[in-house]
C-alpha cells in the first residue's frame, strides 16, 4: 500500500550543552538499564570527557568497523543479547548503523551525534553501503529514536570538514524536495510543512553558514553556530520525516552514489558529494542562474564544484561508469519532472565542468 507516513520527529530531542552529562536520568526515565553502545574510536573520544563519571546503569562498548554494511549489522546484532537499548555514538555511519541494529533487534535506539555533518540523529532510515563503501541502498524503519542528545559544545571541537560537508548535505533539502513538491497539484498539509521547512535549511544556512563556520573555528557558540547546527540535524531530517518520499532525495543524491562507484572520490564526504550533486541537478533543471548564485558560496565553504576538486579524472569511461549508477531504475532521481539517461548526464558533467571553470578563471582575474 502506498501510504504518506508521517515520522516527523524522535520521540526526545534536547540540544544543550551539557546535556550528554544528564544521560542517566534520561535511560532511567525510559525504564532502561542496560545499554549496548555502537562508537568508533573518534567518536568516543569526542564523547568520552563529557559522559557521565557515576555510571549506576550497565553499559557495553561495540566499536563499527567503518562501514554501515550488511555484514556490520548482522555481526552486532548477533552480541545484542539480554540488553533493552541500543546507543549509537558518532557521525552519520555510526549512528545509521545503531538504527539499522535496533530495528532488526527490536530494541529502543538512542543517538549522540559527535558531528553536525547530517540529519542522521533524527531520521529513522539508515544509508546501506558496501564493506568497500559503495552505496547500496537506503532502509526505512517503522520507529523512531527514543532519544537525541545533541552537545553544542562537543559538537565545536570535531573536524571543521564535518560541519561544511553537513551544511552542503542539509542544503540539498531544498533543491531535492522542491523539484519532487512543486510537482504536486494539491500537496497534503505534511507535504507542505516538509516544503516549508526545506526552504527554511535553504535560507538559513545561506545566511548563517559562513558565519557558523568561522564561529566554529574560534571555538565560539554563536547564534550562528546553533542555527547551522540544528538546521543539519532537526530541520533536515524534518523535511523527509514530514514529506516521506516526497521530502528525502532526489537528483543530488542520485549523484552522490553514482560518485561512490568511483574509487578516487571516497575521500570526499557524504555531504560533499552531495554538494556537486545539487549542481548537476540544477544543470539538469536549466537553472543556471541558481549555480551562479551558489558558487560564492560553495567556494566560501570550500565545497567541489570541479573534478579536480572532486579528485575525479576527466575521462569518458570514467564518468559513464558514474553515469549508470545514477540512471539506475531504482534510483530517486528519476522522481525529477525531467527525461533522464546516460548520456544526458555525460553531458551534466561537461556542462557543469565549462561552467565552474569559467568562473573560477573569472575570480582569479579579478585578484
Amino acid at each position: 500500500m502506498d501510504l504518506l507516513e508521517v515520522r516527523g520527529a524522535p520521540n526526545d530531542y534536547v540540544c544543550e550543552s551539557g546535556v550528554i552529562q544528564h544521560l542517566e536520568p534520561f535511560l532511567k526515565r525510559y525504564g532502561f538499564k542496560k545499554a549496548f553502545i555502537i562508537c568508533g574510536q573518534r567518536s568516543w573520544n569526542a564523547v568520552e570527557p563529557y559522559f557521565p563519571k557515576d555510571r549506576t546503569l550497565s553499559y557495553s562498548f561495540f566499536r563499527y568497523h567503518g562501514e554501515c554494511s550488511l555484514p556490520e549489522i548482522e555481526r552486532l546484532s548477533s552480541h545484542c543479547i539480554d540488553y533493552d537499548v541500543i546507543i549509537g555514538i558518532g557521525g552519520g555511519k555510526v549512528l545509521d548503523l545503531a538504527k539499522a541494529v535496533a530495528n532488526q533487534v527490536r530494541l529502543d535506539v538512542v543517538l549522540i551525534p559527535t558531528l553536525a555533518s547530517t540529519c542522521a540523529a533524527w531520521t529513522p532510515l539508515s544509508v546501506i553501503y558496501d564493506d568497500n563503501g559503495t552505496y547500496v541502498r537506503y532502509d526505512i524503519f517503522p520507529k523512531s529514536a527514543t532519544l537525541v542528545l545533541v552537545d553544542p559544545n562537543m559538537l565545536l571541537h570535531s573536524p571543521v570538514a564535518y560541519l561544511r560537508a553537513g551544511i552542503a548535505d542539509t542544503l540539498a533539502k531544498w533543491y531535492e524536495a522542491d523539484c519532487i513538491i512543486r510537482q504536486l497539484p494539491s500537496p497534503p498539509l505534511s507535504i507542505k510543512i516538509a516544503h516549508q521547512t526545506a526552504y527554511l535549511c535553504k535560507t538559513t544556512l545561506l545566511e548563517h553558514g559562513p558565519k557558523a563556520i568561522n564561529d566554529f573555528l574560534e571555538k565560539r557558540d554563536s547564534f550562528s553556530f546553533r542555527q547551522v547546527i540544528e538546521t543539519n540535524i532537526m530541520a533536515g531530517g524534518m523535511v523527509g520525516g514530514f514529506g516521506d518520499r516526497y521530502g528525502r532525495v532526489a537528483g543530488a543524491h542520485s549523484v552522490h552514489n553514482g560518485l561512490t562507484k568511483v574509487s578516487s572520490t571516497h575521500h570526499l564526504l557524504h555531504g560533499e558529494k552531495v554538494a556537486y550533486g545539487i549542481l548537476i541537478q540544477l544543470v539538469i533543471e536549466n537553472h543556471w542562474d541558481e549555480i551562479h548564485r551558489l558558487l560564492p558560496f560553495y567556494q566560501a565553504l570550500q565545497l567541489p564544484i570541479t573534478f579536480q576538486q572532486l579528485g575525479l579524472p576527466n575521462e569518458k569511461e570514467v564518468l559513464h561508469t558514474i553515469a549508470e549508477a545514477i540512471v539506475q531504475p531504482e534510483e530517486s532521481i528519476h522522481l525529477m519532472n525531467v527525461i533522464i539517461n546516460k548520456e544526458t548526464m555525460v553531458e551534466a558533467f561537461y556542462q557543469l565542468e565549462e561552467f565552474a571553470s569559467n568562473y573560477k578563471n573569472k575570480e582569479r582575474h579579478a585578484l
